[in-house]
């Protein structure tokens, strides 16, 4: 999901990875070309398992290996075109109690908001405005993870997480736009999407490119913090265009 707490003048070049981690748990990284004029935060609501606390999202530095997907992308020597940027959404805030924490990851404050009751509490700076979510139903249950990111234009250092999963049998990648609180049926992409899936999850990806080595040939396994296994092949997905408006799944066969 692509939504901020300010208005944005565009948004491109979106990468996304995800693997499933142990105990349930997903691996997400995150990364965007972004234009502002004013300091905003981006939301990521994430279907996180029911009953997870504020512990339950972790947050990975990735500042050391800015170049994670440049170093993603040589292990698939076709050119990428691109495309036109899409744009953000909009919204300022307000409320008050209890904060939740802030934490420093790289060059980014990041928060964990387990509910959409908890955006109360999260800092002003953070904040959508009040009944965003309620435009939302489908999001009701989510929880979400909070960047601050810089005015300005710039490429932004890939953001990382786990959480623990609530279908342990799909891996997620937050792909839906949100303009104006609002879910169109369409929306303009600029995505490349890629995963390192089980034995389980890889005929979900027999239509994605799959990389030509295993990761360590291509990547600094070693500046990951484990979020890439070394002796798996990585596969890659591109959206491009007007599509349909929805987070994408990669599911489980039966």
């Amino acid at each position: 999901m692509c939504c901020f707490s300010r208005p944005v003048i565009s948004v491109s070049a979106t990468n996304i990875f995800a693997r499933a981690g142990d105990e349930g748990r997903q691996f997400l990284v995150y990364s965007m070309t972004l234009k502002a004029k004013d300091d905003l935060a981006m939301v990521l609501p994430l279907p996180v398992r029911i009953g997870a606390d504020e512990k339950g999202v972790s947050f990975i530095d990735l500042s050391g290996y800015a170049t994670f997907f440049a170093d993603l992308r040589n292990g698939f020597p076709v050119p990428q075109p691109r495309s036109a940027p899409h744009f953000g959404c909009s919204a300022p805030g307000r409320a008050a109690a209890p904060k939740l924490e802030i934490v420093r990851v790289g060059s980014f404050e990041a928060s964990f908001v387990p509910t959409v009751q908890d955006f109360s509490r999260l800092d002003e700076r953070f904040r959508l405005p009040t009944g965003t979510w309620d435009k939302l139903p489908d999001y009701q249950s989510y929880s979400f993870a909070v960047f601050k990111l810089k005015s300005g234009e710039a490429k932004v250092h890939p953001m990382a997480f786990s959480f623990p999963r609530r279908d342990t049998k799909s891996l997620f990648f937050p792909t839906v736009h949100i303009h104006d609180g609002k879910v169109h049926p369409k929306a303009w992409f600029d995505h490349t999407l890629y995963c390192q899936p089980n034995d389980q999850e890889r005929p979900a990806v027999r239509d994605w490119q799959e990389s030509y080595a295993d990761a360590r040939r291509f990547m600094k396994v070693e500046l990951t913090e484990g979020l890439i296994l070394g002796d798996h092949h990585c596969y890659q997905k591109q959206m491009r265009g007007q599509l349909p408006n929805r987070d994408t799944l990669v599911s489980m066969t039966a």
